[in-house]
């Protein structure tokens, strides 16, 4: 019966996911603006009054407020599924409103369930005005400089190549230029590669990591301005290169990088908090039969653990 109670009652709170997504698709057919998108109505004020329950008035505010758990795509719509999210909110409130009348804002689980939800919204606080504490454009860019500091140096090759498909074919393309032939005229007319015929075989920069190895080993023996001796094999057929430039990479900018940037400062500072709240805690762990953990090498960490052998 418990069960069975708790899937009706699942059921119920998610009925409305069936209505959304057809009065969301309704929307799509609204007349549209100049701008190609959908008409948008101007939304009334926040305070407006959209139902009153037993007394107790819901605004227009309370039902977007009510909508921020659901998907982003109804979020987006929410002028469109109104009727839908009112009907949602005044369930809601009922089931809330006969829960007080039955006294269980005073019941163990409630309060249990809302201590557990009042720790979360805590930690994700403290957490967020710490990071937005630390997370200065100081901070920011000296832990660029340091993420510049730890790249490894790259080389990157700006070559060409005529793409054929037999070793002849490549040894005459490579007598030719041997003989004085242009390179890029060459590859226009010869090359299988089909973007030759516009930029005459030119692959402009890369790393060795971004060509096939048999190409990557040959290109980064050679020196700038020398031509392929001998052709080159690959999955792709027969290889005659020229190196254009030789150059060591740029590392990427700030902006190009500022978001990697920020997401692994974030993780160094939460790291450093936390490490800095156990140093300052005592911390016993146990095993699940409530025997003591055995202590971890140490690792830096503030843990104080009991350092006792195992029952048997």
């Amino acid at each position: 019966m418990i069960i069975r109670s708790f899937g009706v009652l699942l059921a119920f709170l998610t009925a409305m996911a069936a209505v959304l997504p057809a009065m969301a698709q309704e929307s799509q057919t609204a007349p549209a603006t100049t701008t190609g998108q959908p008409a948008q109505p101007a939304g009334p004020p926040p305070d407006t009054v959209v139902a009153i329950i037993n007394g107790k008035k819901l605004t227009r505010a309370d039902v977007i407020a009510s909508a921020q758990s659901l998907p982003a795509e109804y979020q987006s719509k929410i002028d469109a599924i109104f009727p839908a999210l009112i009907d949602r909110l005044v369930d809601l409130t009922l089931l809330a409103e006969e829960g007080r009348k039955q006294n269980l804002q005073d019941d163990p689980e409630v309060k249990a369930r809302i201590e557990q939800v009042t720790n979360q919204v805590i930690q994700e606080v403290l957490i967020r005005r710490h990071l937005q504490q630390m997370m200065t454009e100081d901070a920011i860019k000296a832990r660029y400089d340091k993420f510049v500091q730890e790249q490894p140096a790259q080389v990157e090759i700006r070559a060409s190549h005529i793409l054929v498909a037999t070793e002849d074919e490549a040894k005459d393309i490579i007598r030719q230029l041997d003989g004085g032939a242009d390179f890029a005229s060459l590859a226009k007319e010869k090359s299988t590669d089909p973007s030759a015929k516009q930029n005459g075989g030119d692959l402009g920069y890369f790393t060795a990591g971004e060509m096939v190895p048999e190409f990557s080993q040959a290109v980064f023996a050679m020196e700038k301005g020398e031509s392929s001796k001998a052709p080159v094999k690959s999955q792709f057929g027969w290889h005659v290169i020229k190196v254009v430039d030789k150059r060591q990479k740029a590392p990427p900018s700030l902006d190009e990088s500022h978001s990697h940037i920020e997401e692994m400062l974030s993780s160094e500072l939460l790291t450093a908090y936390l490490t800095s709240l156990r140093s300052g805690a005592t911390v016993e762990k146990f095993n699940p039969d409530g025997t003591p953990m055995a202590a971890a090498p140490a690792t830096g960490g503030g843990d104080q653990q009991q350092q006792q052998p195992q029952q048997q």
